[in-house]
């Protein structure tokens, strides 16, 4: 660890507090962060040469697995014509087409740098077309760090939003309703609270930044039949699960239309990007095509473009059967193990993406990922990355498999995850 923590020191010099993003400063597990400096395949390498099983994937995009040659290809191809143009591009049109060709709600996009401004946009846009300006978002969903997005619940189920970052400003906040993810009388006591005030409801159709939260059994069709009759638009949130549960995202999985999805993540194949999509009558309405403004320098960046339309073209039937094929392998080897030793545990997965909570409670909604065990986590975190794998530093995130996620890799991980669990007090 001596790099990492000369790194660390190093870091904390000139880059607040050490990072570049919160979670990579191992706040939630203590210890010193990792500085990796290649990836490849399955594989993360750090600055002293260990390698480590991956399933962080950057947070998700890396489906294909790490530096993919055709991705590392198309970025390197685009790259010899210039890195970033202020100007249209014909890419731009083929990435948009090839959404619209597997996003079952899509009929237009508006491509942007990242997910936050994505959620940042679809909710101006939303707040434009409707004219209202609160909005609806579920305790636990994570929609970037735009300020409407930086509240929580206060006391009782129906309640108006209080910042938890300062900064926030209390008339931005207080027009943030906070609803709990798989109880639909939350959502609709706010609507019968506030009629005609409510622009959009936005929700994670499956949470992945409170651990893996999956909807309950008509949950999503139900929350989408309600907005609709009160005129509120409903915006899935997919910069996770888009591309990710299936090609066309949790809205094909769970056969549910949102009128706005936001993109991010697998769209750009690695690349910093974002995206908006959503039926033409609504999309138009943004500029220059209509009053809302949105606008952005990188925006259809060269570089993110190609390797996000790399890795959507890579997308097949096949692919998605194996990673099927071994997130089931891993969760089924994960549950013999935990079983064996009587550990209670909560282990929740939809296709690549999964989620091990040390808890004995059932996990529908945000309160319930907060009676997990933390402290047991941590001591698995570390004992797994003594073993070789690099999972989330966290215990409130979804873990990735990628299509480069051999047989041995997951045979390796319940070793692995055995060896770790043993140590666990």
């Amino acid at each position: 660890m001596g790099n990492h923590q000369t790194l660390f020191q190093q870091a904390q010099k000139v880059l607040v507090g050490g990072v570049n993003s919160p979670v990579r400063a191992f706040g939630s597990v203590g210890g010193t962060p990792l500085f990796m400096q290649k990836a490849a395949g399955s594989r993360l390498f750090d600055q002293d040469n260990n390698a480590y099983i991956d399933y962080v994937g950057s947070w998700g995009p890396a489906i294909l697995g790490h530096a993919h040659p055709a991705v590392t290809q198309a970025i390197q191809q685009a790259a010899t014509c210039g890195a970033s143009f202020g100007t249209a591009t014909a890419a731009e049109i083929d990435l948009a087409e090839k959404v619209v060709e597997l996003l079952p709600s899509a009929q237009m996009v508006r491509l942007v740098s990242s997910g936050t401004e994505a959620t940042m946009t679809a909710l101006r846009l939303a707040r434009g077309v409707t004219g209202r300006d609160k909005v609806i978002k579920f305790a636990g969903c994570y929609h970037g760090h735009a300020d409407s997005f930086l509240v929580q619940a206060g006391s009782g189920a129906l309640t108006l939003g209080i910042p938890n970052s300062p900064g926030v400003p209390q008339a931005t906040a207080a027009d943030t309703l906070i609803a709990q993810f798989n109880e639909l009388a939350s959502v609709e006591g706010l609507i019968r609270r506030y009629p005609e005030q409510i622009a959009a409801v936005i929700i994670e159709p499956i949470i992945g930044n409170a651990g893996l939260i999956r909807p309950d059994q008509g949950f999503l069709q139900s929350l989408r039949e309600l907005t609709g009759a009160h005129g509120v638009l409903l915006i899935f949130d997919e910069v996770m699960t888009g591309f990710r549960v299936a090609p066309g995202g949790a809205q094909q999985l769970y056969d549910t239309k949102p009128d706005l999805t936001t993109l991010g993540k697998i769209i750009g194949g690695g690349c910093p990007i974002g995206a908006i999509a959503g039926p033409r009558e609504l999309m138009m309405q943004l500029a220059p095509a209509g009053p809302v403004y949105q606008a952005g320098t990188l925006s259809g960046n060269p570089l993110a473009v190609a390797a996000g339309l790399t890795t959507l073209n890579h997308l097949t039937p096949q692919l998605y059967a194996t990673l099927e094929d071994r997130a089931a392998q891993l969760e089924q080897g994960i549950r013999n193990n935990l079983d064996e030793l009587s550990l209670p545990y909560v282990y929740q997965r939809i296709g690549s993406m999964g989620c091990l909570f040390f808890t004995s409670r059932p996990v529908r909604t945000f309160a319930d990922a907060m009676t997990c065990d933390t402290d047991k986590f941590k001591q698995y975190f570390h004992a797994m990355l003594q073993q070789g794998v690099y999972l989330p530093p966290s215990q409130f995130e979804a873990n990735f498999i990628s299509a480069a996620h051999s047989e041995d890799d997951i045979n390796r991980t319940i070793r692995a995850n055995k060896a770790a669990l043993a140590k666990i007090k």
